[in-house]
């Protein structure tokens, strides 16, 4: 049976391409096509779609106020479609908030040559949603610890080794969970580096947000960073994010060669460097997203005596990345989202004073 796809956009030329690529699949079809969410609102009831995708920035009603009432009163999954600014950028993290799937940027129709690319884009973005389990979120609050976590009080450590370090990889419904995990991480946690499949333009909203949220220092990685504790480093949209040395110290580097698994920036090429680089001293964490990015560079982490944390399918947005790392041998523990963070931090509270050993 075909995914039934619901188009709500104010463009009719987006409409329009949205309506070709998504019918050019054998496995879903567009059902309906809206200008505005009023009219989404009465197809939705009438063609009980399987995903909606819809404008962040909308007519007669803001596309953040559909989202937010859908969401309450019939939870579907979104994948929200965004403009390439500043402003949509935010708008579309608030929309991921509200509990949007994923995201994709308005494609460039003037440039025919890049259809293709945007074809296997939205389609695989859209694919990945009708798997996705979906549930109103409520919007976080700054400092806010994750309700039935365990107090981080009785798992700080101030004497944690700085040279342990949390290296975090996602995709689908990875935004969430990452804030999620970080909103626990008490501000003397060791280093931490992500990679999370997003594009260009949107890596420095998203850790803008998280900055303003969480104990901890998050920023969009520049490369040639020292990775200190009590900070978070994210891998920037057009580029792979690795860990590197430089004699005592953990460094960041970032460079844009060819994608890896179709990603740049891509989970493998993160957490190979952490086997390459950190060893024994990484704690490696995958979290929600489809596909199979960052299975064997968890592997290779393992094997160069990292320690691993998967998060477990009831909790993910997209079982897929967990499951693949999970099905490798990658992981040494899976957990449910809420407890992942209590989890890294206990095993680092019993190990963080291990020495460094190069």
């Amino acid at each position: 049976m075909k995914t039934k796809v619901l188009v709500c956009d104010d463009s009719a030329l987006i409409r329009s391409v949205m309506t070709e690529i998504i019918n050019s699949q054998p496995d879903m079809e567009v059902v309906g096509v809206a200008p505005d969410p009023l009219v989404a609102r009465e197809l939705i009831k009438q063609t009980n779609p399987d995903v909606l995708t819809l404008d962040v920035e909308m007519p007669k009603m803001d596309g953040l106020d559909f989202l937010e009432k859908l969401m309450r009163l019939r939870p579907m999954p979104v994948v929200m479609v965004s403009s390439l600014t500043e402003r949509g950028s935010e708008i579309t993290m608030r929309a991921l908030e509200l509990g949007a799937v994923d995201f994709v940027t308005k494609p460039k129709i003037s440039i025919q040559a890049g259809m293709r690319e945007y074809t296997d884009l939205i389609t695989d973005k859209i694919r990945a949603a009708s798997k996705a389990r979906v549930q109103a979120r409520r919007l976080p609050q700054p400092g806010a610890e994750g309700h039935g976590a365990t107090p981080l009080s009785a798992l700080r450590n101030p004497l944690l080794s700085s040279e342990k370090l949390i290296i975090i990889g996602a995709s689908t419904g990875g935004t969430e969970a990452i804030r999620e995990f970080l909103m626990q991480m008490p501000s003397d946690c060791p280093g931490i580096l992500i990679t999370q499949h997003m594009p260009e333009g949107f890596t420095r909203s998203f850790a803008k947000r998280l900055d303003s949220l969480c104990k901890i220092s998050v920023q969009e990685a520049q490369g040639n960073e020292r990775v200190l504790p009590g900070h978070a480093y994210i891998a920037p949209g057009h580029s792979h994010l690795y860990l590197t040395r430089s004699g005592a110290n953990y460094m960041t580097r970032i460079d844009q060669a060819e994608p890896v698994n179709r990603h740049r920036p891509s989970v493998d090429v993160l957490f190979r460097s952490a086997a390459q680089c950190a060893g024994k001293n990484a704690v490696g964490v995958i979290l929600t997203g489809m596909g199979k990015d960052g299975a064997a560079g968890m592997l290779e982490m393992k094997n160069a005596g990292a320690y691993n944390f998967a998060q477990d399918e009831a909790s993910c947005v997209v079982f897929g990345m967990p499951r693949e790392a999970i099905a490798v041998g990658a992981a040494h523990e899976v957990g449910a989202l809420q407890a992942l963070p209590g989890m890294v931090l206990g095993y680092l509270a019993q190990h963080g004073m291990r020495a460094l050993r190069v």
